[in-house]
Order: structure tokens, then C-alpha cells, then sequence
């Protein structure tokens, strides 16, 4: 079986910058699973994984465009502080603002009495990006996982009255 659209894929890989330093890996972690051809990797790391059978390695070095995208200066904000009353926010805080484009995560990188500066750039946004990795399984995706999009755990879950399973909306 090669890795194509609705195949849940297992992979271990680590994902390092220009200058060699591992930035992600699942080294001594759970390998990565996801649902091929739902957009949940970067564009450029799914094209190549494209047709990859169980035990094929890859190495490819991405661009920010090939990986998440160029920064964009416009995504670096000052809002008024008075939005973060009774919250204790501090630099490197993540969290998901509600923007004109909806949902978007965003850290922030500045704390002042009157304003908070927030990124809403990736954090890996402008970097040339090296994925090293092997493919360790790929199977049938179940129909639920490709209705939700995702790969479902082995784990049981129940369905919220929303639709939202496991904490997505879907």
C-alpha cells in the first residue's frame, strides 16, 4: 500500500532549521499519524510523502513556501491591553484569537501596562525547514475519519450535540 489521498500515515521524523538544530521530533515520543490529503502537514512535506510505501525514508529540505510561508510583518499586532484584564498573559503565551479570517493561533511576544503584542505568524514562518523521517504505516482511513477529516485514536470518544468530536468542530 503507497500513501495517497484518505490513508491514515504513521510516521517518526524530526524537522530541523538551516543551521542543523531540531526544532519538532518525535524521537522518544508517539510517531506522528495523520489523515493524507486533508492539508494537516505542510504542503510541500505531503507532496513528497505522495506514493510512499511503509519503511520508505525521506530527507527533503522545504522553502517557507513549500513549508509555513513567509512572515508576514502585518500579522505582528499591538492590541490594547484592557483585552487581557483578569488574564495573567506573559511573553511566549500561545492562544487562538477570532480574526476576520477566523481562528488563528498566535503568541505573544510582548507585555506592556497599556498594550500586548501579539505574533500571528507560524512559528517556523520564514525558515527553509529539513524533514528527515521514515514512513512506519499506512492503512485505510475509516469512514468516520474521513467524514471528521482526522484520524481518530484508539482511544472511545463520544460526539458532542454540536458534532464537535474530540475537541474539533467539525
Amino acid at each position: 500500500m503507497s500513501i495517497s489521498e484518505n490513508k491514515v500515515v504513521t510516521l517518526d521524523f524530526a524537522v530541523t532549521n538551516i543551521d542543523g538544530e531540531i526544532l519538532d521530533s518525535t524521537e522518544d515520543k508517539q510517531p506522528l499519524e495523520y489523515l493524507h490529503g486533508t492539508g494537516y502537514l505542510v504542503l510541500g512535506l505531503e507532496a513528497v510523502l505522495e506514493g510512499k510505501a511503509a519503511d520508505e525514508e525521506f530527507d527533503v529540505t522545504l522553502t517557507p513556501d513549500q513549508a509555513y510561508g513567509d512572515r508576514d510583518d502585518n500579522l505582528v499586532q499591538s492590541v490594547p491591553g484592557e483585552l487581557f484584564d483578569g488574564m495573567e498573559v506573559a511573553e511566549g503565551d500561545t492562544f487562538v484569537a477570532e480574526t476576520d479570517d477566523g481562528h488563528r493561533p498566535v503568541t505573544i511576544v510582548e507585555v506592556a501596562e497599556e498594550y500586548v503584542k501579539v505574533d500571528g505568524n507560524h512559528p517556523l514562518a520564514g525558515m527553509t525547514l529539513t524533514f528527515k523521517g521514515v514512513v512506519r504505516a499506512i492503512r485505510e482511513a475509516t469512514e468516520e475519519e474521513v467524514a471528521h477529516g482526522h484520524v481518530h485514536g484508539e482511544h472511545d470518544h463520544e460526539h458532542s450535540a454540536d458534532g464537535g468530536c474530540c475537541g474539533h468542530n467539525h
